[in-house]
């Protein structure tokens, strides 16, 4: 009756068929996909609350694991005092050791996941919950997590949202699926944003501006919301969103008056350095030309959904094998006298350092050192991904230049691979060309978001 008055009916759904199995220790493995704010943390919390309740009296442990400890575990832990509490019940619980909860002889442990977390030796009597499974290590989950129900036939829930084809959600739930064509025990559920917004109005208009903003092909937007998982490695655009790249302006000598333009500078490897230099960083590979990229702001797309201006390319220049400090007078010429740059993003990365440096003190707040990780480097291809899909960033029409070749060709040998923690990256294959004028692309789309930007009718600086 709990689940049945504050639960949705497809977390309801879920909840009886994991109590079914708790209550008759049928120590079912179930695996639950509902898109992204769903309600997934919700029904967990819900499930702890009803069963530490059921068992006050007779003991056990429940188990509960998460990526991290901070903040995923930190969040399950105050979601539960909280309906604890709701349920007129904080007088009656105690906490322990930090992470665990203790309501009568029953306890509610919570544990991370992390590689590095020590949890063997826990027992779970009653259940046995993975939160973002997609994000836990598989050897982890059975070497240390799965032992942990197997004295007491634990029932076990995996939640998450898909990632890759690798992930342990996606291993057990492919297992799961096996089972249901075998015996007909529904063992795996999934609800996709559409289901979630039948039942929550706010729900669907907040979805509907991700999917505008992102692109329904967006990775995140397919994982999180659509709930389809990413296969293997692939070509970073598709031709669709090739030809949406593709604009129908023309390239520019030199600056429009009153138009505000932006530039992004992937910097070279020197000559003296070679490819295998254990100093430079493995996520940013040896290349040996520079690409300046010119954008200018177009806020005429801009409305009460659309917050972000378009970036039309509008010029390239691009230097093979001049050194940085020959470049500099030049390059801060251009940034500074010709274009009149509001906001450039500088590849930070190794050698890019100095230079990066260098145009700093001398333009101050307008550049933006970028180091490349594999972290920012994931951020800044989901960043270009959803730019491409929303139609704001643009390269300019055919001109017959080198420039305009070379940057059609590393786009079409763009790849992108999904790794995990739900990160990505985006390269072409050294052996097949560069992809200086692709990370030039993919910093010119971050440099468009940290610039002016529509106000009361009007452009208005960032303060």
């Amino acid at each position: 009756m709990a689940l049945r008055h504050l639960l949705r009916p497809y977390q309801v759904e879920i909840g009886r068929a994991v109590m079914e199995s708790v209550l008759n220790r049928r120590g079912l493995t179930f695996t639950v996909e509902i898109a992204r704010q769903g309600g997934k943390n919700e029904l967990s919390a819900q499930l702890e609350l009803l069963l530490l309740t059921l068992y006050a009296g007779i003991g056990g442990n429940l188990v509960k694991a998460a990526p991290t400890y901070l903040p995923q575990v930190n969040i399950s832990l105050a979601r539960l005092k909280e309906r604890l509490a709701d349920a007129g019940l904080a007088p009656f619980y105690s906490p322990e050791a930090g992470h665990v909860l203790r309501l009568g002889k029953a306890r509610q442990i919570f544990l991370s996941a992390d590689a590095s977390s020590h949890v063997v030796g826990t027992t779970a009597h009653i259940l046995l919950e993975i939160d973002e499974a997609q994000d836990v290590n598989t050897e982890k989950y059975h070497k240390e997590f799965r032992p942990m129900g197997a004295s007491t036939n634990v029932t076990t829930v995996l939640y998450g949202t898909p990632w890759d084809q690798h992930s342990l959600l996606e291993e057990v739930k492919q297992r799961n699926l096996e089972l249901e064509r075998v015996d007909g025990i529904k063992r795996h559920f999934r609800f996709d944003w559409c289901q979630v917004a039948n039942h929550n109005p706010s729900y669907r208009s907040y979805v509907e501006a991700e999917r505008q903003r992102l692109g329904e092909s967006h990775p995140i937007f397919r994982t999180q919301y659509l709930l389809d998982p990413l296969h293997g490695e692939t070509g970073l655009l598709s031709p669709l969103q090739r030809a949406q790249l593709q604009g129908d302006h023309q390239r520019q000598r030199t600056p429009q008056p009153g138009r505000i333009y932006v530039a992004s500078l992937d910097l070279a490897g020197q000559a003296s350095v070679t490819a295998g230099d254990a100093s430079l960083p493995t996520i940013k590979p040896y290349q040996d030309s520079t690409i300046l990229t010119i954008g200018e702001l177009d806020f005429s797309i801009c409305d009460d959904v659309v917050l972000e201006p378009r970036v039309n390319l509008v010029q390239h220049y691009w230097w093979t094998g001049t050194p940085h400090s020959a470049l500099y007078p030049q390059l801060l010429d251009l940034l500074k006298n010709v274009w009149h740059c509001r906001r450039i993003v500088v590849d930070a990365t190794g050698l890019g350092q100095g230079m990066a440096s260098f145009l700093q003190k001398a333009l101050g707040s307008l550049v933006e050192p970028f180091i490349f990780t594999s972290q920012s480097k994931s951020r800044l291809g989901f960043q270009l991904l959803a730019a491409v899909n929303a139609g704001r960033v643009k390269m300019y029409a055919p001109d017959g230049s080198p420039e305009f070749a070379e940057f059609w060709h590393q786009i079409d040998l763009a790849q992108s691979c999904f790794k995990p923690n739900q990160t990505m990256n985006f390269f072409v294959d050294a052996s097949k060309g560069h992809d200086d004028f692709l990370s030039s692309l993919a910093l010119l789309a971050h440099a468009s978001q940290y610039l002016p930007r529509i106000a009361h009718g009007r452009i208005r600086e960032l303060v």
